[in-house]
Formats: C-alpha cells, sequence, structure tokens
C-alpha cells in the first residue's frame, strides 16, 4: 500500500492554522464523505475519523454539539451512543454549497442577469438573505440589489419562500447590451466580486496540490486512509474557494483564469483518490443500524461524473 510523502506537509499546513477549525473541516467532511450516504453515523466514528488530523476527541465533540446546536445536525441516541445525521434545513444548506463544489462550471453566457432587489426588507433580514444569495453565487450591484449571470431562478425562489420573504424580494431579469463585458461591466464584476485574492487563493491551491498529483497519478494501491485524509483536505481546501467563487462565465473572468486550472485539478486528484477513499470510510464508519449504507446517486454525480 502506497503512503503519498506529501500528505506529510498538507497535513502540516492544516494543523498550522491558528485557531485550529475544527468545525469547518468537520463541515467538509460531512458534506464529502457523510451526506451521500443518507444515513445517521455513530460519534465514536467521527472521533476515530478526525482523530489522524490532529483533533482530539474533546474537539470532535464540542464541535459536534455546536453545529447540532446551529441546526446544521440532529442527533438520536440509542442506549448510551449518540448518532448524528443532517438536519433538513443543514440538508438544504450544503445542497447549494456543494453544488457550487461539485457542480459544472458555467463557460457561456447569454447576456443576461437575474436580479434580487431587497429594498423592502430590514436589516436583519437583509444580512440573512445576502449570507444565503452569497452561497448560490449572488454579488452585490448595490446596497440592496444582488445579481448573478446564471438565470437559474428555482433556488432563489424557493430561499424566499422558505425564509417567508416573497412578498418583499423582488425577482427580475435582464439584459446586458451584449454577451461580452464591456469595461463598465467588468468594473462591475470587481466591485461585486474580489476576483483578484480568488485568482491568488487558486495559484495556491495549484501549487500546492500539484505536488500531490505528481507523486500518486500513476500509483494503483494507495493505502485507504492516506487517500481519505489526502481527498478531505484538498476537498476541504478548495472548497473554501468555491464558495467565494459567483462562478462568473468566461467573459467576465481576466485571461489565463486559475480558478480552471485548480477545478481541473480537483477533479483529477478526487478522481483517483475515491475508490481506495471509500473503501475506507465503509470500513470505518457505523449508523444506527450497522454498516453505512452505499453511495447515494447524487454522488456519482460529482464533477460531470466522476
Amino acid at each position: 500500500m502506497y503512503q503519498p510523502a506529501s500528505l506529510a506537509s498538507l497535513l502540516e499546513h492544516f494543523q498550522q492554522q491558528t485557531p485550529l477549525r475544527a468545525s469547518s473541516l468537520i463541515i467538509s467532511v460531512w458534506g464529502d464523505a457523510l451526506e451521500p450516504r443518507s444515513s445517521s453515523v455513530w460519534l465514536g466514528s467521527l472521533i476515530k475519523l478526525f482523530e489522524p488530523f490532529g483533533i482530539n476527541e474533546r474537539l470532535v465533540r464540542t464541535s459536534i454539539f455546536r453545529l447540532a446546536k446551529d441546526g446544521w445536525l440532529t442527533s438520536e441516541k440509542v442506549g448510551r451512543r449518540s448518532y448524528y445525521q443532517l438536519s433538513d434545513s443543514g440538508h438544504q444548506r450544503f445542497e447549494d454549497a456543494f453544488r457550487r463544489v461539485y457542480g459544472s462550471a458555467q463557460t457561456s453566457w447569454d447576456g443576461r442577469w437575474l436580479l434580487v432587489n431587497l429594498h423592502l426588507l430590514s436589516t436583519d433580514e437583509r444580512k440573512l438573505i445576502v449570507e444565503r444569495l452569497q452561497l448560490l453565487g449572488f454579488g452585490p450591484f448595490g446596497s440592496s440589489l444582488y445579481a448573478s449571470p446564471s438565470i437559474e431562478s428555482a433556488s432563489v425562489e424557493a430561499l424566499v419562500r422558505k425564509m417567508g420573504l416573497d412578498n418583499r424580494v423582488v425577482l427580475s431579469v435582464t439584459e446586458s447590451r451584449g454577451t461580452k463585458a464591456d469595461p463598465a461591466m467588468q468594473a462591475l464584476v470587481h466591485q461585486g466580486w474580489n476576483l483578484e485574492e480568488l485568482e491568488q487563493g487558486y495559484q495556491s491551491f495549484v501549487q500546492v496540490f500539484h505536488k500531490l498529483w505528481q507523486e500518486i497519478k500513476s500509483r494503483e494501491n494507495l493505502e485507504p486512509q492516506s487517500a481519505f485524509m489526502a481527498r478531505t483536505l484538498m476537498i476541504h481546501e478548495y472548497r473554501k474557494l468555491a464558495l467565494r467563487d459567483p462562478s462568473l462565465p468566461d467573459a467576465m473572468l481576466p485571461k489565463n483564469w486559475s480558478g480552471h486550472s485548480a477545478r481541473q485539478l480537483c477533479r483529477n486528484l478526487y478522481h483517483r483518490l475515491t475508490p481506495a477513499t471509500e473503501r475506507w470510510l465503509g470500513d470505518s464508519l457505523e449508523s444506527a443500524m450497522g454498516p453505512m449504507p452505499g453511495l447515494n446517486y447524487s454522488f456519482y454525480q460529482r464533477f460531470d461524473c466522476i
């Protein structure tokens, strides 16, 4: 069994983060490894899962408790054992977020914008919905106007309806003067989204994880736990970038956008690491019904079908 030598430096990079964001890594793992199985998981399994990352039992318990308190998770007890699974609201938040991480990138554009006008909302209401809109890739075109070059409005309509704001949030579709971004549109895009910072983040991601790709691209016998750790650390770093990325069409992006290279590298690594990773997870996790169930259909749509 082959253990990637570059895994040690990836793990060191994660552990040097101050403070150590255990909850953030748990969310990454839950969305990447647990959500596709649509099942509860024993707390003891979670403790063992995160131990190799340097996250001790106390920190796992505290983090899981906070996620449950914040509405991400629900729990049940069977005897002395506690089992956790995503709440309905947690599942919806994961769907919105991880569609951005694993879904197809938007490359073409027909010149239309979906606009969300929040002028009628209170400050607190606006803050809550803006957090969710940003997860869907929207950026500000003003203090009360958010925009996306994707006109798939179903997710936004469902969001405002669920929040009880559908009678005070106005959705509209508008057309640009063309399908290319002129200087005025480019300035507006740069005001709404910090593309320079994203570019730097993607460049750093490629630099760090290209070493892992060079090491394992021709290896056939990856050690399962090492594969799980490598995939987790990779998707954890990529998730932080992808959720800040509005997935703008190519017409609005700078030339040689590093987001494309980062996505392709992430996709290739995910394909390469997944078989050994899933063997590890299948042997390591326990649900209230015994062994964890298999992966659901949505998992096989990740990165354009893994």
